[in-house]
């Protein structure tokens, strides 16, 4: 199908054509008026006819310049064409490419998105299981205040820490829970050392009450008040030890006042040394976990030699009972090498013999009886004894 071809007015050609069309149209009016007019003389339509036979020569001229222009304008046509289809071809593969490769990166995105959320997923549930886990402890510690609010139950958790302590520093057989003492006192935890120093006491109860008091304390008078209450129960406390505890002839000069709270010992030794001095004083140590711990270790290094002094004796016993038995083993060992040499020669002695008797055997198979009364007597072999 031939395409149809438009006329560009902005081309000066063609509107050269379009202005020499124009032209002989009005020449051709001019004629007919003139020709109707008839007028005129032959001369005249003669030169008329001259004149439109050049321009009908022009218009041709003209219109062969048109179908050339034509012809060029479909060339352009089909090329632009032509263009615009690998226009089209190149413009849909970037398409295909960019369509692809956003179809992978949404692809890429999702399973990243997939693997985000199932880790997303991992981190709350171990979220939710650590606030199962603090509302479990949460649980606990209002137990444990429970526990510290009364003094029988405060009285047993100090003793079961300070058993947890003393039974992960020291031998069992070293030290006694619940001893009963000569005056019939009970210690909560009676500790065997050897003399000296002597079995020292460890006490597990602690004021907690006033401490309490003076943590809520918040005027400076009600610290004042506080401070003053904490500081008589702990002297209370610590005279109590000492009348309790520390007896003469059967216990150490000395005893432990054990507190289970780290914040009680460090409150105490913070602002309150002349406690701690009138402590030591009445030889009463003031131990919290962490130093009941220490101190216990270094009571195991004393057990430890106590008890290597008290096993010196039977070493040195064994030892010369190890050296009798070696020498009794170097003197069956020599007696054996003598039976082994004994043994040795009548093995030999032996062979001898049976070597003669086998020449002697030899020579009355062939009847050399000369040979034979030649012969010496063989030496005798002694028995072994």
């Amino acid at each position: 199908m031939t395409p149809v071809s438009t006329l560009n007015l902005n081309d000066p050609l063609t509107l050269a054509l379009l202005a020499a069309g124009a032209v002989a149209l009005l020449l051709i009016v001019l004629l007919i008026v003139s020709i109707r007019r008839a007028g005129r003389s032959a001369a005249l339509a003669e030169m008329l006819a001259s004149q439109m036979g050049g321009v009908t020569s022009r218009v041709q001229l003209l219109s062969d310049g048109q179908q050339q222009l034509f012809g060029g304008l479909t060339a352009v046509t089909e090329a632009q064409a032509q263009q615009q289809a690998r226009t089209l071809r190149l413009m849909e593969e970037r398409l295909a490419r960019v369509t692809e490769t956003v179809s992978q990166n949404l692809s890429s995105s999702a399973r990243n998105t997939a693997q985000s959320l199932g880790e997303l997923q991992q981190r709350l549930k171990t979220i939710d299981k650590a606030q199962e886990n603090i509302t479990k402890l949460s649980g606990d510690v209002l137990s444990l205040q429970d526990i510290l609010s009364n003094k029988q139950t405060r009285g047993a958790f100090g003793e079961i820490q300070l058993h947890d302590i003393v039974s992960k520093a020291l031998p069992s057989d070293s030290y006694a829970l619940q001893a009963s003492l000569s005056n019939g006192k009970r210690a909560d935890c009676l500790i065997h050392l050897p003399n000296p120093p002597g079995p020292i006491v460890i006490d597990s109860k602690f004021p907690l009450e006033a401490y309490e008091k003076l943590r809520a304390a918040k005027t400076d008078h009600e610290v004042t008040q506080a401070g003053r209450e904490f500081r008589t129960a702990v002297r209370a406390h610590i005279k109590a030890i000492s009348e309790k505890y520390i007896i003469e002839g059967e216990t150490a000069d000395g005893a432990l006042m054990f507190l289970p709270s780290e914040a009680v010992y460090a409150e105490l030794h913070a602002n309150y040394p002349e406690v701690v001095r009138e402590g030591f004083a009445a030889r009463v140590w003031i131990v919290s976990p962490t130093t009941c711990m220490a101190t216990l270790n270094t009571m195991r290094a004393i057990l430890k030699d106590a008890r290597m002094r008290e096993q010196a004796g039977a070493i040195r016993t064994t030892l010369r009972q190890l050296h009798r038995d070696v020498e009794i083993v170097v003197e069956r060992v020599d007696k054996l090498n003598t039976h082994f040499g004994q043994a040795r020669a009548d093995l030999d002695g032996i062979g001898v013999a049976a070597e003669r008797a086998g020449k002697r055997a030899a020579r009355l198979d062939n009847f050399d009886f000369e040979e034979l009364a030649a012969d010496p007597a063989p030496p005798l072999v002694a028995a072994p004894k």
